[in-house]
């Protein structure tokens, strides 16, 4: 009984380590640039926490002053090795935590795209959001204004 206890506490602990968050540094190539990630507004640079996920995606809009909002869905990366352990320890923590944020973005809203990084060394990633992305993106601020008002 004692063994069956240990090993439930245990999954458990795995299963909220699992879910953490994640610190990401968000910066601009150009000062002021407003950032808004689902809920959470920012000027940058700044840093927040952001949640792993499995299924969800963090939408974005970003602005530089008054002109055009550059949407899109942030990139995310893949963990391999959660999935691993998922499978062989407790397969729902699978719904959960397969893929976080990267620790650095730079968004650059006049060339239309977001960089990421995993270490502060590593050269930027360039990713331009697909139409289809930056439509889901713009739907989603659209129905949350609307729902504010």
């Amino acid at each position: 009984m004692k063994r069956t206890l240990a090993r439930s506490l245990c999954l458990l602990a795995l299963c909220a380590l699992c879910a953490c968050s994640h610190v990401s540094s968000f910066e601009s190539p150009r000062t002021g640039t407003r950032l808004l990630v689902k809920n959470d507004a920012m000027t940058l640079p700044a840093t927040r926490d952001l949640r792993g996920t499995s299924f969800g995606n963090y939408e974005f809009e970003a602005r530089e002053g008054e002109g055009d909002a550059f949407y899109g869905i942030l990139p995310l990366k893949f963990k391999g090795g959660h999935l691993a352990a998922d499978i062989i320890l407790f397969a729902p923590a699978a719904f959960f935590n397969l893929r976080s944020v990267f620790p650095f973005y730079e968004v650059d809203v006049a060339a239309g795209v977001i960089r990421y990084k995993e270490k502060r060394s590593d050269p930027w990633t360039e990713y331009r959001p697909k139409p289809e992305e930056a439509e889901r993106a713009r739907a989603f601020y659209a129905e949350r204004a609307s729902t504010a008002q």
